[in-house]
């Protein structure tokens, strides 16, 4: 039997795509009218990626066609058993025309140790990474140019094969999907409230957490929305020993009065890229860092004796967002408010859409 992740012996350094235009297409017209305010997330490119993954066959079938349904078999396995993960990066438009895409690797790499343990067939990255560019090359009039806009790219597999039994599935389907987005924060950066869930947990040791995998979002839903009755804009968790872990769908970090960055870390948190770009950016100033478990009390204590001067959150979409207040039942802590994280901000995004040299090689250009 063949093993999710394995290859055919002769596997291709490329994939040979077949691209079938989509014969609805919007018109110019109706594009830039769609690119002025696209929101986030609610407004898609023509076209998408969409390849196959069988036991017998390994990667096969790679397409380009028209956005659309997907055909599923009501005993498909992902509406069972949930075998599914995902990942999200963006595509830049550069002063030059160019689109730039940021670390694809990474996500690559981080898609690939979802796949492992969800029990997945790994897409090599050579595979990852062209199909980022087969779809550019067909949608890259939809990577907007307006101020902090970007296409957010969205790479996603599941398992389709029809089957009711908990084992891994023998059949599965990549895709890849474009939504252009606006500026993630329409008035501006501003700090946000954070909700201290102690009733509910987002992940368990030796679990998902460490996956970027759909129930992990899922756990998080019904206590986010607990946080928006308490009037909070966001949500953190607690691991088993009351450490800290992260919001719903971003990594935190604390800076200290002497400098240090530091971020709580376990196998149950999302290995972050944007976090880990900033810490890289804030090593580079001479900042120290530390990975490594954050108690609440530790978290409370230090904001209470200053020796923790800035709390901010950091992911794909926001990048970097200040916190300014943590409640839970029975407190509320005003967060101090710094300039660190917003200073990291700049300087990365200014690195994404190419406003400041690239001496890392973390960008991709994708229309060449």
């Amino acid at each position: 039997m063949t093993l999710p992740g394995s290859l055919p012996l002769a596997a291709p350094d490329r994939l040979a795509f077949q691209v079938t235009r989509n014969s609805a297409a919007r018109s110019a017209d109706e594009r830039e009218a769609l690119l002025q305010d696209p929101g986030f997330g609610t407004v898609f490119t023509d076209h998408m990626v969409d390849v196959c993954w069988s036991e017998r066959g390994g990667w096969h079938r790679p397409r380009v066609q028209a956005y659309g349904p997907i055909s599923l078999d009501p005993a498909a396995a992902v509406l069972h058993y949930a075998q599914e993960i995902f990942e999200g990066m963006k595509a830049y438009r550069h002063a030059d025309g160019g689109v730039y895409t940021f670390r694809p690797e990474e996500n690559a790499r981080r898609f690939n140790r979802s796949a492992k343990r969800m029990s997945m067939p790994e897409l090599p990255e050579r595979f990852f990474l062209q199909a980022l560019h087969e779809l550019i090359a067909v949608d890259g009039v939809w990577v907007p140019s307006g101020p902090d806009q970007t296409l957010y790219l969205r790479p996603f597999m599941f398992a389709k094969e029809a089957f009711l039994g908990v084992r891994p599935a023998k059949k599965y389907g990549f895709y890849l999907i474009g939504s252009p987005s606006g500026s993630y924060f329409s008035g501006g950066v501003t700090p946000v409230s954070i909700w201290l869930s102690e009733r509910y947990a987002r992940a368990a040791e030796g679990g998902t957490g460490a996956a970027k995998t759909g129930g992990n979002y899922a756990a998080s839903l019904l206590p986010q929305a607990e946080a928006a009755e308490k009037g909070c804009d966001q949500v953190v968790f607690l691991d088993a020993r009351g450490n800290v872990e992260e919001l719903g769908g971003m990594n935190i970090v604390f800076v200290k009065k002497d400098g240090t960055l530091v971020t709580p870390d376990s196998g149950s948190i999302l290995d972050g890229i944007t976090r880990n770009s900033i810490l890289e950016l804030a090593a580079d100033r001479g900042h120290a860092i530390e990975r490594r478990g954050v108690s609440l009390a530790e978290w409370r204590d230090g904001v209470a004796s200053g020796d923790i001067v800035e709390t901010f959150a950091c992911g794909t979409a926001a990048v970097v967002t200040p916190i300014g207040r943590l409640m839970g039942e029975g407190f509320s802590d005003e967060q101090p408010q710094g300039s660190l994280g917003l200073s990291l901000r700049e300087e990365l995004t200014d690195i994404q859409y190419g406003r400041r040299e690239d001496t890392r090689g973390w960008l991709r250009r994708l229309d060449a």
